[in-house]
């Protein structure tokens, strides 16, 4: 039986080899932890959620909620075990991270098909290979895709949100509460910290005079001449003192946004809020919402107890940032996820310039089944522009190379609606919510329909 390789062992190489491998094909997947490490992973696990624990919104009207729902349709085992592993979080989707991670290890050793192999890959096999190293992917493996492409790699820096312990948050200040009351009725998923006028300025200029790390050689050695102050950064995931730095309400209309929010000590909505979310499901780690940041780590003690609810805070892991490097998939890669000049090798995940949790395990189903397709005659999935998976895979392949940057799921890519739908007869135009709504719906629809005539 012809054999298959996968390189990388995170979301969408893990979600790739059990596709490659529930198609009857062998297949070797190498990830190099623990052996090497990358700087950012903690554990020697699959499928490690090195950020955020939240998969993002899980609601079906919202463009992260329906990819779920697309790929839960396509057989995804790690929407799978992302459910059962689910946290308390609202309308979204967050899981335990070392109980998602240790599940998808265990799922991965356990199938007869999978040999999991724990070494550097240095060059790109010959034989049928997925490329999914990720973000963080080696020097030496860099150097070989940088022979394969004749490009150079594109890159941006990524940052990780602090974790603090829910025993050291002060509740006589902070609040349980869901935005527009979504989650239980009595206890909200998230903690709330609540900041005045006064109380967000001092810590808005606390945060932009604060000193920040230096990039570590790990970081510098794919990019010399790269200096502290000439980060490329993704916008999706700027550092919290980068977004300050824009202007000082920056935070307060990001991140720090109050809305949905009541402060029970005033009945009013504050000023400012900041939201922690569950990490775990003991309940007693707490990550910063959206407060990724690449301070020093005296300083993120200094300034983040400067926020209300967390003067006497302690940390279970400091903010960092790394870099993250993707390749000009545009140039490169076909919608399938084939490279251009050889049909057996696909990319999928975070290097290929999608970006999101679930867009890196989307792209990883996508090419794991492509492969296996291929490997058996049969034509590849390419699925309909109007599905949020399609959507992502026709940016990344057809997007202008100049201004190519990392990719969420998100309606803008979809293709609009007919303007009768958009527009009822007799009835008003869709508002926002009601075109998410049928925006979606097409994309099921769409999909189920493509899926049953390739006989999926």
């Amino acid at each position: 039986m012809q054999k298959i390789n996968v390189i990388g062992g995170g979301l969408a190489g893990s979600e790739a080899a059990w596709q490659a491998a529930q198609a009857n094909f062998q297949v070797n997947l190498y990830e190099m932890r623990p052996a090497k490490e990358t700087g950012a992973h903690e554990s020697a696990d699959l499928a490690e959620l090195v950020c955020s624990n939240s998969l993002g919104s899980n609601l079906p009207d919202r463009a992260s909620g329906l990819l779920k729902n697309e790929i839960r349709r396509m057989g995804s085992l790690l929407l799978e075990v992302a459910d059962q592993t689910a946290l308390p979080a609202g309308g979204a989707l967050a899981v335990d991270r070392e109980r998602f991670a240790q599940a998808v290890t265990a799922r991965l050793e356990a199938h007869p098909n999978i040999n999991i192999i724990r070494e550097e890959v240095s060059e790109i096999p010959a034989e049928p290979t997925i490329v999914a190293s990720g973000p963080l992917t080696s020097d030496a493996l860099s150097q070989a895709i940088l022979k394969l492409t004749g490009e150079e790699h594109l890159y941006f820096f990524d940052a990780i949100a602090p974790i603090v312990h829910a025993e050291s948050i002060n509740m006589e200040i902070a609040f349980r509460a869901s935005r527009y009351n979504r989650g239980d009725e009595d206890e909200g998923d998230y903690i709330n910290c609540p900041f005045t006028k006064e109380e967000y300025e001092r810590f808005n200029n606390a945060l932009v005079e604060a000193e920040r790390i230096q990039l570590h050689s790990f970081e510098l050695s794919m990019e010399e001449g790269v200096t502290a102050g000439a980060h490329k950064y993704f916008e999706g995931c700027l550092p919290v003192e980068v977004i300050a730095s824009r202007g000082e309400k920056s935070l307060a209309f990001g991140p720090l946004r109050p809305v949905g929010l009541t402060d029970p000590r005033t009945g009013r909505r504050p000023y400012a809020v900041l939201q922690l979310r569950q990490d775990n499901l003991v309940g007693d780690l707490y990550n910063l919402v959206g407060f990724q940041t690449n301070l020093k780590f005296p300083e993120q003690r200094r300034v983040f107890r400067l926020i209300p609810g967390l003067e006497n805070v302690t940390f279970a892991r400091y903010g960092q940032m790394h870099r993250n490097t993707f390749i000009a998939s545009p140039r490169l890669l076909r919608p399938t996820l084939q490279f251009k000049t050889r049909d057996n090798l696909l990319f999928a995940g975070q290097i290929t310039g999608v970006e999101g949790y679930v867009g890196n395990i989307a792209t990883g189903l996508l090419a794991g089944q492509n492969l296996a397709r291929l490997l058996n005659g049969q034509a590849l999935l390419q699925l309909p522009p109007t599905t949020m998976l399609g959507a992502l895979c026709h940016y990344i392949t057809n997007a202008a190379e100049k201004d190519f940057q990392p990719m969420k799921a998100n309606f803008g890519i979809i293709p609009p609606l007919d303007e009768s739908v958009l527009r009822p007869a007799g009835k008003k135009r869709l508002g926002k919510r009601e075109r998410a709504a049928a925006n979606a719906a097409r994309a099921l629809s769409d999909l189920e329909i493509y899926l049953a005539e390739n006989s999926i």
